[in-house]
Order: C-alpha cells, then sequence, then structure tokens
C-alpha cells in the first residue's frame, strides 16, 4: 500500500520514523491546550481534542498522499486565535468568542477544499520555481534550527542586539541540550537508525534519574470528555466584514505555511519530481483542508503540515508508513499524556537544531552563478527565522524574484501565477 521497497526505505526505518516525528512535535499536546485555553476553553478538553485533530489530519496525509508528513493544530495560528482574534478584536463593538473564531477558521478550511478540488492551490505550488524551493526549504531548515536553539535556551533576547548566546553557568536546560546536540550529532555522523530518538530518550532518562523531571506516579490517565468545546461554531458574524478579515488571516498564513512546509520537507527527502514539483500535492493538501475543518467542529484552531515532520524524514521516513505510526501514538496519547508530558524541552531542542541543518543542505542545489535566482532564494531563506514566519519568508521571495526578473529583461522566466501572487503580496502588506 504505501510502497516502501520503491521508496527506498525498510518498514522499521519507518517505524522509527514516525515515534521520532511524534517525540518532536509531542509538544503541541500540551501547549495548544495553554494557548487556547487562554481564550476561555476548556484545557482539559482540548488536550483530547488536540491528539483527535492531529491524528486524523495525519492519517488522512498518509492515505491521501503517502507522504511521511503529520499534521497538528499549528503554532502561531493557535496563538493568533486565542490572543490576536478572541482576546483583542471586536466586531459591531463586540468582543469575539472562541466560538466566532472556530467558525472562522471552518470557513477557513472548506475554502481550502473547494481550492484544491479545482487545483488553484496545486497550481500554486507548482508555479513556484525551483529555486524558490530551494530557498524556502533551506529557511524553514534555519527557522526550525532557530527555534531548537531557542528551546534550548542557546540563543536569547539580547536587548542591545535583539539575540545573543545564553548564559551556561548554572544553566542546566542549556547543558543538557547541549549534550544532547552532542550525542545526536555522533549517533547521526555514525549513521545510526534513530539517532534522534534515542538522543532525546537518553537526555530525558538522565535527567529524570537526577530528579530533574518529575516521574508521573500513572503513567495511563483516563480522557476527559471533549463536550465542552466539541460542535460549538457560531456563524453569527458571518455577515459581517470583519468576519472576512478573520477568515482571511487564518487562510493566508494556513495557505503559505503549507505550501512551505510541504516543499520544504519533500525536497530535503526527495519527493519532489524533476521539475521541483510535488506529486499527488493535491492529496496533501486536502489532507490539510479536511483536517482543519474537522479539528475547527471538534474544537481546535487551524490543523496544518508540521515542519517537525522533518524529523521523521532526517531518520529515513519515506512513505505514509511513518506518518501513520505518528497518527496512532496521537491516538495512544490520550490515554498517556502524563508519560508524554515527562519529555521536557531541552530533549527535544537539540532534535530540531539537527534536522534544521538536514534540511539547510539543499542550499548546495541552488545555482550560485545566476544572481536573479540566487538572491530571490537566499531572501526567503534569510526572512523565514528573522521575521519569525513561514509566509513572510515565501512573501519576500516570490516578490524579489518577480521584480528582479522583470528589472533584468528575463520575464519569460516568470509565470502569471507569481505575479498575481507578488500583487496580492504587496498589497497585503500595505493594507494590512
Amino acid at each position: 500500500m504505501f510502497k516502501i521497497k520503491e521508496a527506498g526505505s525498510t518498514v522499521t526505518t519507518e517505524i522509527l520514523a514516525g515515534i521520532t516525528t511524534f517525540v518532536t512535535m509531542s509538544y503541541i499536546i500540551f501547549v495548544n491546550p495553554a494557548i487556547l485555553g487562554d481564550a476561555g476553553m476548556d484545557k482539559d478538553a482540548l488536550i483530547v481534542v488536540t491528539c483527535l485533530a492531529s491524528a486524523l489530519g495525519t492519517f488522512l496525509m498518509a492515505i491521501f498522499a503517502n507522504y511521511p508528513i503529520a499534521l497538528a493544530p499549528g503554532m502561531g495560528l493557535n496563538a493568533f486565535f486565542a490572543y490576536a482574534v478572541v482576546l483583542n478584536m471586536k466586531i459591531d463593538g463586540n468582543s469575539v468568542s472562541w466560538q466566532m473564531a472556530l467558525a472562522a477558521v471552518f470557513i477557513e478550511g472548506a475554502i481550502f477544499a473547494v481550492l484544491t478540488l479545482t487545483s488553484i492551490r496545486e497550481a500554486i505550488m507548482n508555479s513556484i520555481p525551483k529555486s524558490l524551493k530551494i530557498g524556502i526549504s533551506a529557511g524553514i531548515g534555519l527557522f526550525i534550527a532557530f527555534i531548537g536553539l531557542q528551546n534550548a535556551g542557546i540563543v536569547v533576547n539580547n536587548d542591545a542586539t535583539l539575540l545573543g548566546l545564553g548564559s551556561i553557568k548554572n544553566n542546566i536546560p542549556m547543558i543538557f541540550s547541549l549534550c544532547g546536540l552532542l550525542l545526536m550529532s555522533v549517533l547521526t555522523a555514525w549513521n545510526v537508525k534513530g539517532a534522534l530518538l534515542i538522543g532525546i530518550v537518553v537526555i530525558t532518562g538522565v535527567a529524570a534519574a537526577m530528579g530533574l523531571v518529575t516521574v508521573p506516579a500513572n503513567f495511563v490517565s483516563q480522557p476527559p470528555s471533549i463536550a465542552p468545546i466539541f460542535g460549538k461554531l457560531d456563524f453569527s458574524l458571518i455577515k459581517t466584514s470583519e468576519f472576512w478579515v478573520v477568515v482571511f488571516a487564518f487562510f493566508f498564513v494556513d495557505f503559505f505555511d503549507t505550501i512551505g512546509t510541504l516543499v520544504g520537507v519533500c525536497n530535503r527527502s526527495g519527493l519532489l519530481d524533476e521539475k521541483g514539483n510535488l506529486p499527488r500535492a493535491k492529496g496533501a493538501l486536502m489532507a490539510d483542508a479536511v483536517a482543519t475543518m474537522a479539528g475547527a467542529f471538534m474544537g481546535t484552531s487551524t490543523v496544518t503540515s508540521y515542519v517537525e515532520s522533518s524529523s521523521g524524514v532526517a531518520q529515513g521516513g519515506r512513505t505514509g508508513l511513518t506518518a501513520i505510526v505518528t497518527a496512532l501514538l496521537f491516538v495512544v496519547a490520550i490515554f498517556f499524556t502524563p508519560l508524554v508530558s515527562m519529555v521536557p524541552g531541552y530533549a527535544t531542542a537539540p532534535a530540531l537544531v539537527i534536522v534544521g541543518i538536514y534540511m539547510m543542505m539543499s542550499l548546495r542545489d541552488i545555482n550560485y552563478d545566476d544572481w536573479t535566482e540566487l538572491i530571490p532564494s537566499l531572501l526567503g531563506f534569510f526572512m523565514m527565522p528573522l521575521a519569525y514566519s513561514i509566509a513572510t519568508g515565501i512573501e519576500f521571495a516570490v516578490v524579489s524574484y518577480v521584480v528582479i526578473k522583470l528589472l533584468t529583461g528575463r520575464s519569460k522566466d516568470i509565470s502569471f501565477l507569481m505575479i498575481v501572487l507578488s500583487v496580492l503580496f504587496v498589497a497585503k502588506e500595505f493594507l494590512a
């Protein structure tokens, strides 16, 4: 079913990759409820819904597209949902409830589904030049590595220079992260299968033995009811223009985050074709759209493809079996949330750094002799972590590509869709 041999993988490799992806992104099980809980939603119910929505989306990705990519409620999108929309936005003088915000997410998912069925979304993805796809892939890698360094406390805020090196003195999490990074690097250099997973387990185990991680008395827990947030969508504001502004905001970020993630992960794993296009793109995009609608109905913010899937790809995952394993673990996690919560952030942070380095290796495929291709690609590469947004990196890459090509007399290299995207990106920034 998954054509594992044809993909150059094995069942064992796919299983290890699925476990690695789950462990790397399992933080979402607790972070998503913490963020959406600030919007007034039931946190206990959110733990279960986060697992269910992630499992469903990841399972659909495996069945529809046979890709080793996992889905979950998107970070950034959940913060926008809670803090920008529910807690700070007003429509007709009234606050926006989380029920109304869920309705906006549901509609956004429905629009995604329609665009995917009409192949518009797939056409946009395939219209992006191969050089930009390389830059986007590497940019996501730099972004992931940056997040990992932040989570490890190695890179911190600095008032003088914006960023600086964290203090290692008496900084146990940073020390553990550095040790984990060295361990994973050595295991990876020796081509040890499951190197990232081994590193995460070892660091977690040592931390637990030293009393730095609380070992729960019971690893199994009874899942709470999802009734407080299930099916609570409120469409009462659908006739207001402000409501559609919210829908567009969710739509825009999800659209280009998903495209960036799919292109980035699939490019580094060799899943793009010779033209740099993504085979079975429609299935992958439909999985994202259906998961978003289902997630909104269950009670969570936009479900999207996760860049942490690269950790499983780095371990050799190449097919939907990797995603199936990750999906099953999200279901199991509903009953083992105390055990999942044991894994500290400083154990998974080094894995993100290794994955980021792995994805940045695609920069070797850029044509460094063609400045009209090189500059836009590297602008996308730099802007993702600097702006802390995959979508912003894509904006800079696309707009600069079109402008530079036009001003150097190479308009034949530009597709019509690239021009349309550039106009939309520029308009968005001026109208925001």
